[in-house]
């Protein structure tokens, strides 16, 4: 519909429930009535503000995006958000105007649901100033506002300010697809009630458990909902996220994630160990460069990893492998005479890197569309278990992914993969290490990937605004608040180094290492056009790739307090709190409008560290030096994601700069998708949209759909027995779970065994 004829109704409406409502004579809930009538009354106001706002924007916003064919960018996000709160509005002052004198309507009830819609609309309003002053004072085409104490500061303190339980309460999710809606109203229940008793002398599934019973109030007071979690997300830390969200990685519910995930022969996990690796160089194989392990912090160490695949291939069920893998569970033997096939090696690999803010989850919780992945494209995924932030800040995950994935170049073959394509694939923050680890393998002179995959990366980790990123201030899944806790647990005060003469030596050594990796490539550039000899060309372009590993050496230890080439070397600037007694007004608002305020007033840390420009932190802020030698990208975005900014600017600063990039948008779902993958039909289309560009990347071919369903009823056909009985089990085991202990136990080791059974390997370790 368009936003015209959309407002117009509005209007319409509005009228005729003011009309209904006045002809009804209904002296039982005369107070709820004329409170009623008000918010209408209101909401007509807000829609006659709004309406030129979206105009003008509608008329601009097609020149942020990155071309014609992709639409996409954080003002058609604010538009098409104001189009979904009016469109809720209309239906339910439809019904209201049609059934206000029947004999069972409730008046409070929809009078508390148009007065919830009408605090959303007059914040959204709000937002829509804030973005009239951003697209007003930032350059053409440019969606952040890198101004320092501009509208970002403004932002911040209006953040804290405005009232946010309305988005939280009654219209929670409404932007969103509504097969959706009934999840995000159990994350916030579950989240509230799991605050509420958050720092009790419990584990993180007592607490849990303990929520469960004090949840009942959330789900039928929507205000108190809204309340209570705009007071979680304000003022608990990043501890509390850290143990929520790693709920998901708890036993009782990673089991019930199983029942219904893709069944796969292979899932193992496994240490590398911190030894020093030699790899060839990318631009002259028969010369080598060691990799050593990751030091940042505390020194040598492993990194943990998940091995992924459908088919048990040659090397998986290798010695050598099997004496990395990490037991789990008592040792199980498969019965005599149980042949096993192994199928030969791929000659593609996935590597992942998982989100969660730098801050929680492992790829235990992203194992449903890993799973799902390593079936449809047939290839094995190695999923890296990287440390995180804030016990190991910047750079010791980049350290982790980075080495992992020369682990796995060098050693493919017990992967079950000859690595002939590489694609590295994450979402979220391990979209962003997808990138940064590109590039630290272009800066070491080895092998780049062959293609990325990033979904919803976070690419520039600063408090900078963008339009997008003022949904944080309606966003149940990244409020502002929370992204600003995981920045700086990552990138912030904690983790940089106060040693100003350190911080000078890094910015030195890090511009000097760019200087020289240009002048090499300069030199083997010039060298070759004059027909100098070959090994005049292979010795300065070692020098120079050698000088470049010196130097990234030496800041490897303290690699945390490197700062990018645009970034002062002044020392680290001091992290900011707003105080919020008397909030600064904002000019940019009309005379006669003020947004609502919030009861729930606290001061919020903001993270403003040097490291937080460091190109491998914010990969959008690379120079081009750095970002001209990534491979071909490949980047999937939600249209309500709060970083959706992030992934427009860094495909048009790559489109710029002639690399190979893509970007696709898809529309109504929230940031994180992937991990919804079996919630509903857009999830699913979402996910399928990432396997296609990982076809792209591994130069496969899609099957056709009668060749799909006759390979997937061959492995059904093979499979289903045994994993009849699996499931079985696992709906037994889960309904005694609090009957008896020893009941539990027994059935626990039958589903292994059964699980053993479908995986045709002798150890349990492959089993989970």
């Amino acid at each position: 519909m368009d936003h015209k004829n959309v407002f117009a109704a509005l209007q319409e409406v509005c009228s005729d429930v003011i009309s209904a409502l006045n002809g009804s004579h209904n002296s039982s809930n005369a107070d709820a009535t004329d409170r009623l009538l008000g918010v209408m009354r209101q909401i007509q106001e807000h829609g006659r503000a709004v309406e030129p706002l979206i105009t003008g924007f509608t008329a601009v916003y097609h020149h942020y995006d990155l071309d014609a064919q992709t639409p996409g960018n954080g003002y058609r996000t604010l538009v098409k958000v104001v189009h979904s709160c009016i469109i809720h509005i209309l239906q339910k002052a439809r019904y209201i105007a049609s059934n206000c004198t029947g004999a069972f309507f409730r008046m409070d009830h929809n009078m508390a649901e148009m007065d919830a819609y009408c605090s959303a609309l007059c914040q959204l309003r709000a937002l829509l100033y804030l973005a009239q002053v951003l697209l007003s004072d930032n350059a053409h085409g440019q969606l952040y506002s890198q101004e320092e104490g501009g509208l970002s500061e403004r932002f911040e303190r209006e953040y804290i300010s405005m009232h946010k339980a309305c988005f939280y309460g009654r219209c929670l999710g409404f932007q969103f697809s509504p097969s959706l809606r009934p999840f995000l109203q159990t994350v916030v229940i579950s989240m509230v009630s799991f605050g509420e008793n958050y720092k009790k002398q419990q584990t993180g599934l007592g607490i849990a458990a303990l929520s469960f019973f004090t949840s009942g109030k959330y789900v039928v007071d929507p205000e108190l909902r809204g309340t209570e979690f705009e007071r979680i997300t304000q003022n608990l830390d990043v501890q509390f996220w850290k143990t929520f969200w790693n709920l998901t990685e708890t036993e009782l519910l990673s089991s019930l994630t199983r029942i219904t995930s893709t069944v796969v022969q292979v899932n193992v996990i496994f240490t590398i160990p911190a030894v020093s690796l030699s790899l060839p160089l990318a631009s002259d194989p028969s010369f080598s460069v060691s990799m050593n392990p990751p030091v940042a912090h505390w020194g040598p160490g492993p990194v943990k990893v998940r091995l992924i695949s459908h088919t048990l291939r040659q090397g998986q069920d290798s010695a050598e492998l099997l004496a990395l893998s990490r037991p789990e569970g008592p040792q199980l033997s498969l019965p005599g005479g149980f042949s096993r096939q192994t199928a030969p090696l791929s000659p593609c690999l996935l590597i992942h890197f998982h989100g969660g803010g730098f801050v929680a989850q492992t790829s235990k919780s992203h194992e449903n569309y890993l799973k799902s992945w390593s079936k449809d494209l047939n290839v094995p995924i190695l999923s890296v278990d990287y440390s995180l932030a804030p016990e190991a800040p910047f750079p010791r995950a980049l350290e982790e992914c980075f080495y992992a994935y020369c682990w796995a170049l060098k050693n493919c073959h017990l992967l079950g993969s000859t690595a002939e394509r590489v694609c590295l694939v994450g979402d979220s923050a391990g979209g962003n290490l997808c990138i940064t680890v590109s590039m630290r393998a272009m800066s070491h002179g080895v092998r780049v990937p062959d293609g990325i995959v990033a979904a919803y990366p976070a690419t520039l980790l600063t408090t900078d605004a963008s339009p997008s990123r003022l949904l944080t201030l309606i966003d149940p899944l990244l409020p502002l608040s929370v992204l600003y806790k995981c920045i700086d647990a990552y990138a912030g005060e904690s983790s940089h180094v106060t040693d100003k003469s350190f911080m000078q030596y890094s910015f030195i050594c890090h511009t000097f290492m760019i200087i020289v990796l240009s002048l090499g490539h300069c030199l083997r550039y010039e060298l070759s056009v004059s027909k100098a000899s070959s090994d005049t060309v292979k010795l300065l372009t070692n020098f120079a790739q050698g000088a470049t590993n010196w130097f990234q050496t030496l800041l490897d230890p303290k690699a945390a307090a490197s700062s990018s080439p645009t970034t002062s070397s002044n020392g680290p600037l001091p992290s900011k709190s707003h105080s919020v007694e008397k909030p600064q007004e904002v000019k940019e608002y009309p005379d006669n409008f003020e947004p609502l305020r919030s009861r729930c007033l606290v001061d919020i840390r903001t993270p403003c560290t040097p490291i937080m420009k460091n190109p491998f932190v914010s990969p959008l802020l690379a120079p081009e030096s750095l970002l001209k030698g990534l491979p071909p990208v490949h980047i999937v975005a939600s249209a309500l994601d709060a970083l959706l900014d992030d992934s427009v600017m860094l495909a048009k600063k790559l489109r710029k700069m002639n690399q190979p990039v893509t970007l696709t948008v898809v529309e109504d779902l929230p940031h994180g998708f992937l991990s919804l993958l079996q919630l509903s039909k857009e999830t699913q289309e979402a996910s399928d949209i990432c396997v296609k560009r990982i076809r792209e990347v591994f130069k496969q071919e899609e099957l056709p759909a009668d060749q799909r369903q006759q390979e997937g009823d061959a492995i059904r056909s093979i499979l289903a027995a045994s994993a009849l009985q699996t499931n079985i089990f696992k709906a037994a085991a889960l309904w005694i779970l609090l009957k008896s202990p020893c009941l539990t136990s027994y059935f626990y080791l039958k589903l292994k065994w059964f699980e053993c059974l479908n995986v045709g390997v002798s150890n349990t370790q492959h089993c989970y």
